[in-house]
């Protein structure tokens, strides 16, 4: 009988000891995912080439083998102001740390070592993909009345495939609790250099290089470089008001903002305090209204402060 991809659960742990199977349950670790591609067994084949009396192949050995997922989650807070969302394990397999105040605020930001790593559960019509040690890299995505998107790419190590029954699942919040699309009314705030702009998109790439690193002794998964990236698209203003072009003239490091959400737990806030603003590529019109292309690279001044999300 055939296997329907729609029978699909996805369960993601951070792991305590690099590598080691978390153990992801149903009842505690679900993530409600979209749009989820998976390549269960990258790697390389190394031909034997064997020198032989006679034509033919000699076949060849897999090596380096890993795992790659892609998905996105709805960017959306817990519905508890101090509560974590669901997928923050995702956020700090992408290299972020975790900060809960009770009651308040759960705060992820950058860090440059011992990365988090997740053990990975996506169970497909009964057939169990298991991957360890995963890490990665991911965007942040935000378009005018659609819904707002992380956009996580994991790597990890390599399980054989097992048959294994669809677990049990416990979502909550996560589907019983609409995202909000970005609108005026959901997103109430976006700045830059202080200046309040209307926003058409914005992209956040983390821009995490990750790599496999095979050794006879240690295999694992890392991130070996972080280089972020923001492109977002507004109205144009009068150059009085901000003037992109001085700016990236002179290497100026301004402030972004970005709020989106309403209602306690609910909303989650971008900032970062040094984004150094790049050439503007060009000049683009919808509905004959002038529209600047915007890109910008977020700087840290004393270490991993380049960037923050939060959740209230």
């Amino acid at each position: 009988m055939p296997l329907y991809w729609d029978e699909k659960t996805l369960l993601l742990k951070t792991e305590t000891s690099y590598g080691v199977d978390a153990t992801p349950t149903g009842a505690a670790n679900a993530i409600l995912a979209t749009d989820v591609r998976l390549s269960p067994m990258e790697g390389q084949d190394v031909d034997r080439a064997l020198e032989m009396p006679w034509m033919g192949a000699s076949g060849t050995i897999p090596t380096g083998l890993h795992a790659k997922l892609s998905f996105k989650v709805e960017l959306k807070g817990s519905g508890t102001a101090g509560s974590a969302p669901a997928f923050g394990p995702v956020l700090k397999a992408l290299g972020f740390a975790e900060v809960i105040a009770a009651g308040a605020s759960v705060t992820y930001s950058r860090v440059s070592k011992n990365h988090s790593s997740a053990t990975i559960c996506l169970n497909i019509a009964g057939t169990l993909y298991k991957i360890l040690g995963a890490r990665g890299t991911g965007t942040l995505r935000v378009n005018a009345q659609g819904i707002v998107y992380l956009e996580a790419e994991l790597t990890g190590l390599f399980v054989q495939p097992s048959s294994q029954a669809l677990p049990t699942v416990t979502l909550g919040t996560q589907l019983s609790q609409f995202p909000q699309v970005a609108t005026s009314a959901n997103t109430p705030g976006f700045t830059v250099d202080a200046t309040a702009l209307v926003l058409r998109s914005l992209a956040l790439n983390l821009g995490n290089t990750v790599s496999t690193r095979f050794l006879i002794g240690s295999e694992s998964v890392i991130i070996e470089k972080i280089s972020e990236m923001i492109d977002f698209t507004v109205e144009a203003v009068p150059l009085a008001t901000l003037n992109p072009y001085a700016l990236a003239a002179a290497g100026g490091l301004v402030p972004l903002s970005l709020v989106h959400g309403t209602g306690a737990g609910k909303i989650c806030t971008l900032t970062v305090p040094r984004l150094q603003l790049q050439r503007p590529a060009g000049l683009e019109q919808q509905n004959r209204i002038v529209e600047w292309p915007l890109r910008g690279v977020p700087l840290p001044d004393s270490g991993n402060d380049q960037l923050t999300l939060a959740f209230t």
